[in-house]
C-alpha cells in the first residue's frame, strides 16, 4: 500500500533530524559555552573604549554586549594570560606571587569563605588521588530499584559515619546531558557498586543518555 505524502515527509524529516541533531546540539553547546565564558572575559577589554570608538565595540554603540569578534579576542586573551600564569607557577617568583594572592583572598571577610571552599573543591579534583572523582559507580538513586551512574568523590564521611555507625562514601550524581550540575549523596559503602568504565567513558555515558555505553556492550569489547 502506497504511503501518503505526509507519511513519507515524516519519515524523511525524522531521518534528517537524526543526522543533523548531533551537529545542532554541538553548535548549541559551543554557542552557550562561548556566551557564558565571554560574559566574564569581556571585562578584560575594559580599556578598549579609550582607544576605539564605542560604536565599533558594543552592539548598542555605547556599552554592554560586545560584537562577537571582540568577545572572541577577549577569550583568546584570557587563554594567553592563564597560560602565562601557568608558566609563572613553575618558578619561585611566580609561586611567591600566587601564594601572596592566595593569602590575601583568604584574609578578606566573607570572600575567604567562598574562595576557600572553591579552592578545596579544585584541589580535590586536581590532586590526582584515587578517591578524587576517579571511580565510576552505580547506586540506587533517587529511590530503591532505580539506578544512577555517579562518581566516587570521597571514601571518608567521618561525621556521617559517627552518627550512622556505618562506613559511608560521598557520591556525585551528575545531570544529563550536561554533567556540570548534579547532586551530592552520602550512603553506605555496601550500597555502592564500582564499575569498570573509566571516568571519560562514564561522562560519555551520561552525555549520550546511555547510548554510547549500550552500543559498546552490544558490540562487545574492542579487540
Amino acid at each position: 500500500m502506497k504511503k501518503s505524502f505526509f507519511a513519507r515527509w515524516r519519515a524523511s524529516f525524522f531521518a534528517g533530524l537524526a543526522v543533523a541533531l548531533p551537529g545542532i546540539i554541538t553548535l548549541a553547546v559551543v554557542k552557550w559555552l562561548f556566551g557564558t565564558i565571554s560574559s566574564f572575559t569581556d571585562t578584560l577589554l575594559f580599556f578598549l573604549p579609550y582607544f576605539i570608538n564605542p560604536k565599533k565595540i558594543f552592539l548598542n554603540g555605547t556599552d554592554g554586549p560586545m560584537f562577537w569578534y571582540w568577545s572572541l579576542f577577549a577569550v583568546i586573551l584570557a587563554i594567553v594570560l592563564i597560560s602565562i600564569l601557568g608558566v609563572l607557577a613553575r618558578y619561585y617568583f611566580g609561586k611567591r606571587m600566587i601564594d601572596w594572592a592566595d593569602n590575601l583572598m583568604l584574609r578578606v571577610p566573607v570572600l575567604n569563605k567562598i574562595y576557600g571552599t572553591i579552592k578545596q573543591v579544585d584541589q580535590a579534583f586536581t590532586s590526582g588521588k584515587k578517591t578524587s572523582f576517579k571511580t565510576v559507580v552505580l547506586v540506587e538513586y533517587p529511590s530503591a530499584g532505580i539506578y544512577s551512574v555517579g562518581f566516587l568523590t570521597s571514601e571518608h564521611a567521618d561525621e556521617v559515619e559517627a552518627k550512622t555507625g556505618e562506613k559511608c562514601v560521598c557520591i556525585f550524581i551528575p545531570t544529563t546531558p550536561i554533567p556540570t550540575g548534579g547532586f551530592l549523596i552520602i550512603l553506605p559503602e555496601s550500597k555502592v557498586t564500582k564499575l569498570n568504565m573509566s571516568v571519560a567513558d562514564g561522562l560519555k555515558y551520561i552525555i549520550s543518555f546511555g547510548a554510547i555505553a549500550q552500543e559498546h556492550h552490544r558490540n562487545g569489547p574492542e579487540k
